[in-house]
């Protein structure tokens, strides 16, 4: 049977390999919250935190995870890396649980970023391969669900840990080393991608598998002009929009201090608002109604609000806590129904199965790239400009994703992945490898 129908099997993996999103933005809220501890104990500058930040799983270090995952992802199989990067991982966290001066530190840092980098890519991949084809935004939307639990339960664990100080933050560095290992340990049963395994199968002859199918990862990825077009608006999309998301994620405590909040325990709480937000406006917006309404208006309708919650900060920052709350609220639901929803679902159905992943890996890198390099300059920016400067910059990002998801967006809801890869290229795309005379009559590729 092929996994994916609604089985408890299909949820199963569905769950255990959504979790590579709990961990993720678990090490990124784990980073947040301890980044100024950080900088107390070892003495480093702005600077120097903006390097951790930039290195990290938020920036940087996911960015090269991502760019050798996806490729390697698509020429060995999707197990392949969700079974193995979970091991670098709880490496990576276990070097920053027990860091004891700046370099270890880093060193955890780019370690644990490139482990997420590898193992994100795979997890969207296989959740959308095996999700049935009237539901995968539903099942998508469980690896935007892990991903904003992972800030929700950081932030709250920060908040308890608080009067610890810098032990508080290794303990949130432990708790993330144990969920690693016990979702390894029940990710060893799942079984490879039925799609990845047939279409391999049908590659010009099983022999030669990892030479002809596998390398069509990136070199088919740039000789067709509908991949082309698809990356940019993809980029477009999570790009402007990551670049904003990254430094909230991060740098949101030291936001709130611009704007007054000077307990970390408030800043916590905001947080936990946030994310609360995002957690409810994943499951009952984007995982209820994605597959059964216009994704173009939700799309636009999270997008919207993500411009209104930025605005209210920059502009009415003087009436203190409300209008906090109201951002917290209305960026925290945005964000469940906004631009890394859609770019997770969307980034799987646009490519043909033989250079999915390594699709996913490439932008993932060039977006996470993006975000590392504002996120090494973002804390000095902040203290130099204030809120309202780096407020607008955020707004105007922000803005540029709206416009390009409104106009772009794809209208593939309903449909599977082998209807929406035939629409597209003309044929499926392993058989077309298969056939490279043409004799199967592939009909000309579709723009996006």
């Amino acid at each position: 049977m092929k996994i994916g129908a609604t089985s408890t099997t299909g949820w199963k993996a569905t769950i255990s390999v959504a979790m590579s999103n709990y961990i993720e933005a678990g090490s990124i809220i784990a980073i947040a919250t301890s980044l100024t501890l950080w900088q107390n104990e070892f003495g480093i500058s702005n600077l120097a935190v903006g390097l951790l930040a930039a290195f990290s799983a938020n920036a940087f270090g996911a960015a090269i995870g991502a760019g050798i995952g996806g490729p390697l992802c698509d020429r060995f199989g999707r197990k392949a890396i969700y079974t193995y990067d979970l091991m670098v991982y709880m490496v990576g966290v276990l070097l920053a649980a027990f860091a004891v001066n700046f370099t270890m530190l880093l060193a955890a840092f780019v370690i644990t970023g490139v482990a997420v980098g590898a193992g994100v890519p795979a997890s969207w991949t296989y959740i959308a391969e095996q999700a049935p084809s009237r539901e995968r935004a539903r099942h998508v939307g469980t690896a935007q669900l892990a991903w904003s639990v992972g800030p929700f339960v950081g932030f709250a664990l920060a908040a308890a840990l608080s009067p610890l100080d810098l032990l508080g933050s290794r303990i949130i560095f432990l708790h993330l080393f144990v969920v690693a290992a016990v979702v390894w340990w029940i990710r060893q049963g799942l079984p490879e991608s039925v799609i990845w395994k047939d279409e391999a199968k049908d590659t010009a002859a099983a022999a030669a598998r990892a030479v002809t199918f596998g390398a069509q990862g990136l070199k088919g990825l740039f000789t067709k002009r509908v991949n082309i077009t698809a990356l940019l608006v993809l980029i477009g999309i999570y790009g402007f929009w990551n670049t904003v998301a990254g430094q909230a994620g991060i740098f949101m405590p030291r936001v709130y201090e611009s704007a007054g909040v000077e307990s970390a325990v408030e800043q916590d709480l905001l947080q936990v608002l946030v994310w609360g937000c995002t957690v409810a406006a994943t499951y009952f917006g984007f995982m209820r109604f994605a597959d059964r309404v216009s994704q173009r208006a939700l799309y636009i309708l999270g997008a919207v609000l993500g411009i209104a919650a930025w605005a209210i900060l920059v502009f009415f920052t003087d009436a203190g806590m409300p209008t906090l709350l109201i951002f917290a609220v209305t960026w925290g639901t945005a964000s469940g129904i906004g631009a890394q929803a859609f770019y997770s679902l969307w980034a799987s159905e646009l490519f043909a199965t033989p250079y999915r992943a390594s699709a996913q890996g490439f932008m993932f890198f060039i977006v996470r790239t993006a975000t590392g390099l504002l996120s090494y300059f973002f804390p000095t920016l902040l203290a130099a400009t204030g809120l309202t400067t780096v407020g607008l910059l955020l707004i105007g990002l922000l803005t540029v994703a709206l416009a390009i998801g409104a106009v772009f967006a794809p209208n593939t809801r309903g449909k599977s992945l082998q209807e929406i890869e035939t629409e597209r290229y003309g044929s499926v795309v392993s058989t077309e490898m298969s056939d490279p005379a043409g004799e199967t009559g592939r009909t000309p590729e579709r723009a996006l």
